[in-house]
């Protein structure tokens, strides 16, 4: 009889966790019967009721993410001093580039040595009709330089700034025609020579807000007492959304099984994946299986000492998140919940750790791009030198940092790295075939690393946490019909700060500049 209580109250506690899994492996079920209870296709009019639930759950999720990572990261920045606050930073930061430059070599290796793209034909894959946007790698980084600094944050919430190429005007495109006095066409015309035009791209530039806080979070740490106000009105703020964000997570289940039943409805055929770009789709997985559950698990083991499966169980409702919306920002609110209620982790560290994370760190987007080149280029028969394969393990890394946590962002940073070792953009649709798919995977090991990232810093930052006040524990007390109740209430909670009698006869204001020290 008590192991069967202690088998019922396990299952209890952990109910949302198998819905939320259940939700995700239903979906698939449901997709199948779906696909092939009918001969034709489903009409995206269709395919929208079924996404209508999954759509409803999505915008929940994201309308949380500014609030959420603006407040967090203020409210745990400015809780820290500047001391305490670089330590937990160069933590997490030496922690993202280790576990980024992994994926990279990983990626690389199986690439060359599987080959996925040998004796494949470019004409014999498909691909879709629109083509990538042209750009240049000067460009690109340019542009997630210039998004660091936004002019405006309120414009930051809805639209980031991107560089565009305008294609050779008629006059320009006859004058290169008379200078080559021969027939060309204008796609023969570098880009370097395309006309530049600048662009708001209705997108959220989570990167700049994150910049914004860091920097507004240190400023009001060294301001001290005189920051003390706006730093508990953010810190409120970010208990406010912790709370909003544990309301929507009973949602998960629902909105996880509705969106991944739409998506596998969407997608062409089953037949792509294990047929013409199979290879390329298995030598993927292979990469990202081993880097989130043999790397990532091992790093976690050997500075923690700790095994990491009951961490990463603990994680399974951010981790569906995470395959359900195929958005490691979207997916913020609800790892952090999973980290601090489920694996003890200092809100302190977690509100530092996965904003930038969420930001910053894409294991799985930098093993991806890597991948996805080499199979490019061997699909087109191009040998790739040693340096060539530097520079893709050079720019995959930094392409995965400018991929701003929101789905599909890798094929527009894939265009920097195709363009780096000479290979044409317009080959970023040999893959879009499967990307919508593998982008899900990737957005699991990205969540799983910043996880897993979240665990060891909190654990290499303990003792420095533990010589610092805990974090403010806000104090929430019932209304009660009886006024002496009240009181004694309050008692109690100021004998627990160690507020004295003589305190409590001090004026309010005295009481608030001795209490709040």
């Amino acid at each position: 009889m008590s192991k069967f209580r202690q088998v019922t109250g396990c299952m209890r506690s952990n109910a949302l966790t198998i819905l939320s899994v259940l939700g995700v492996l239903s979906g698939g079920i449901l997709a199948v019967i779906l696909r092939y209870a009918r001969d034709g296709r489903y009409t995206q009019r269709e395919i929208a009721y079924v996404m209508f639930p999954g759509d409803l759950f999505l915008r929940m999720l994201k309308a949380l993410i500014i609030p959420l990572i603006v407040s967090s990261l203020i409210s745990a920045i400015g809780s820290l001093d500047l001391k305490m606050s670089g330590k937990i930073g160069a933590r997490a930061v030496a922690y993202y580039m280790s576990t980024t430059c992994c994926a990279v070599v990983l990626g690389i290796i199986l690439a060359t040595s599987i080959r996925p793209g040998k004796g494949g034909n470019v004409d014999e894959i498909s691909r879709p009709t629109q083509g990538a946007r042209p750009t240049t790698t000067p460009d690109l980084l340019m542009d997630l330089v210039r998004n660091l600094f936004p002019p405006n944050l309120i414009q930051a919430c809805i639209a980031q700034y991107k560089t565009v190429l305008v294609p050779p005007t008629d006059e320009q495109f006859l004058a290169a025609m008379n200078a080559t006095e021969g027939p060309i066409n204008k796609t023969a015309i570098p880009l370097s020579e395309w006309r530049m035009k600048y662009e708001i791209e209705p997108s959220t530039n989570i990167l700049g807000l994150v910049v914004f806080a860091l920097v507004l979070g240190i400023t009001l740490g060294k301001m001290g007492p005189k920051g003390k106000p706006l730093l508990d009105l953010f810190s409120c703020l970010s208990e406010a959304f912790m709370i909003i964000t544990s309301w929507v997570i009973h949602l998960s289940p629902i909105g996880v099984l509705f969106l991944v039943t739409a998506q596998m409805l969407e997608m062409e055929s089953f037949e792509v994946i294990v047929g013409q770009l199979g290879m390329y789709f298995l030598t993927v997985m292979l990469g990202l299986f081993t880097h989130g559950f043999i790397v990532l698990t091992s790093m976690y083991f050997l500075i923690t000492k700790r095994m990491p499966f009951q961490f990463i169980g603990n994680m399974a409702e951010a981790l569906a998140t995470a395959f359900a919306t195929s958005s490691s920002t979207a997916t913020v609110p609800v790892a952090l919940a999973c980290l601090e209620d489920k694996n003890g982790i200092d809100p302190r560290v977690t509100r530092f750790v996965m904003p930038i994370g969420a930001t910053i760190n894409m294991d799985g987007t930098a093993l991806y791009e890597a991948v996805a080149a080499l199979f490019i280029a061997q699909v087109r028969g191009i040998s790739l030198t040693l340096g060539n394969i530097i520079a893709i393990s050079i720019t995959s890394t930094a392409a995965s940092i400018g991929a701003a946590g929101i789905p599909q962002a890798g094929l527009v940073t894939m265009v920097m790295v195709l363009d780096t070792v000479g290979l044409p953009a317009e080959d970023v649709t040999l893959i879009l075939a499967v990307d919508w798919f593998l982008d899900r995977f990737r957005t699991f090991t990205n969540v799983l690393g910043d996880s897993l990232g979240a665990g060891i810093v909190n654990h290499l930052s303990k003792k420095d946490l533990s010589e610092m006040p805990p974090p403010q524990q806000f104090v929430t007390i019932p209304p009660m019909a009886n006024p002496d109740d009240f009181t004694l209430e309050m008692e109690k909670e100021l004998n627990g700060m160690a507020v004295t009698t003589a305190e409590r006869s001090q004026p309010a204001e005295d009481v608030w500049q001795s209490t709040s020290m």
